[in-house]
């Protein structure tokens, strides 16, 4: 079905500062279907990752072979299976020798399981999944958290998923996102679990637990991106109509309300995956091109973002 929506190629700005920066060197697990493989290939193309295919070598080959993609100057890391590509990636990004992890075709969370059990890519804080979405009508790109990780996260782990979407925006040039707390209503209700959650949250980030950005909340949706009902209902707050990030109060919530976007909204959804020591990029088979372009993107923008923390801890060591 086609969207008479138009986009309005807000991915554009920070695809094209990727791709004037050298590309990332990015294990790819277990790229064993068509699309994950095309995908590799492509980005390899564009500049944006230099790939490593971590997985069984007869077939990738084959693969290739089949949908008639060249893998010269590619490197293969050959491993037995989807499990030991895990591993394998896992061990790779955690001495250095990539920069950032990309999913093929295994499941998320064969491929999550093997960096959290990885002490070097451990960052402290919990890992999260943001969608960067481009809706055609909405004023400006609008971050979506977590709709493919936290199952139920409780406020620790609401408080980790709010601070790396922060710092992600930050990465993004936005100084000073507007986060809204996501509920059903705009009032606390003793009740509502996700309105005790979001003023928490709210005060939090007044007391600095939660840095750079306002946060608000509870919100509803209609409030957090309009400012008209937020008006309406007689609602007086610094981020409705405005919002950057939707801190939503679990995944099944955040999971409909992206994909109630994309399908209806005529919605694109680039997805990352946050919180790990490297970005891992985390795509579905069913998206286009151009979300898979933007997500490595992404992924890129942040892993120069550590590099250059890298660089200033060691000067300031020195």
């Amino acid at each position: 079905m086609e969207l008479a929506l138009r986009h309005h190629g807000r991915y554009e700005t920070f695809v094209h500062e990727a791709m004037a920066l050298p590309p990332m060197r990015t294990a790819v697990v277990h790229p064993c279907s068509t699309e994950t493989l095309r995908s590799a290939v492509e980005l390899k193309e564009q500049g944006l990752i230099g790939p490593v295919l971590v997985g069984p070598e007869h077939k990738i080959r084959s693969v290739a072979d089949a949908a008639g993609l060249s893998l010269a100057g590619i490197e293969i890391e050959p491993v037995e299976h989807s499990h030991a590509a895990a591993d394998r990636s896992v061990e790779l990004a955690s001495t250095g020798k990539v920069e950032a992890l990309m999913k093929g075709s295994l499941h998320s969370d064969e491929l999550l399981s093997a960096v959290i059990r990885s002490p070097a890519l451990r960052s402290g804080r919990r890992m999260s999944h943001v969608y960067v979405m481009d809706i055609p009508a909405y004023d400006r790109l609008l971050t979506i958290t977590d709709a493919a990780i936290n199952i139920k996260p409780d406020l620790d782990d609401k408080r980790d998923i709010c601070q790396n979407a922060i710092d992600f925006l930050h990465v993004l040039g936005i100084a000073q996102p507007r986060v809204a707390v996501l509920a059903a209503v705009e009032t606390v209700n003793s009740k509502m679990p996700a309105t005790l959650d979001a003023a928490a949250l709210t005060v939090m980030a007044a007391r600095g637990q939660i840095e750079g950005a306002i946060v608000d909340g509870p919100l509803a949706f209609d409030n957090a991106i309009s400012i008209e009902a937020a008006s309406a209902k007689g609602i007086r707050s610094p981020v409705a109509g405005e919002a950057d990030i939707l801190l939503v109060p679990d995944l099944e919530a955040g999971n409909m309300l992206a994909k109630q976007l994309i399908y209806f909204a005529g919605a694109d959804a680039a997805g990352l995956v946050l919180g790990a020591r490297v970005p891992i990029i985390l795509t579905s088979r069913a998206d286009p091109a151009k979300v898979r372009t933007a997500s490595a993107a992404l992924a890129k923008l942040m892993a120069e973002r550590g590099r250059m923390m890298w660089r200033n801890e060691i000067g300031q060591a020195g």
